[in-house]
């Protein structure tokens, strides 16, 4: 079975790109560049998967809702 997954990309203040999935709790990751980031998120994923007792209840049971935005006052 495969499954495909939405994964974040920020940028954090030491230069890093930072890769997580909102679906699966504590998968990130971090790479130099862009092009790294692909395959360390996706081991990653199948590293988190590997843990799952029940993965097609987990898999039925949480499911990405979307991403959204809020404006706040910073200064």
């Amino acid at each position: 079975m495969k499954k495909n997954y939405v994964f974040l990309i920020t940028r954090g203040i030491d230069g890093y790109f930072i890769g997580s999935v909102p679906e699966l709790p504590g998968v990130f990751t971090q790479a130099k560049t862009i092009e790294e980031i692909f395959p360390r998120i996706k081991e990653a994923i199948e590293v988190f998967l590997e843990t799952i007792d029940d993965k097609e209840q987990f898999l039925e049971s949480v499911k990405f809702v979307g991403v959204n935005q809020v404006e706040v006052e910073v200064g």
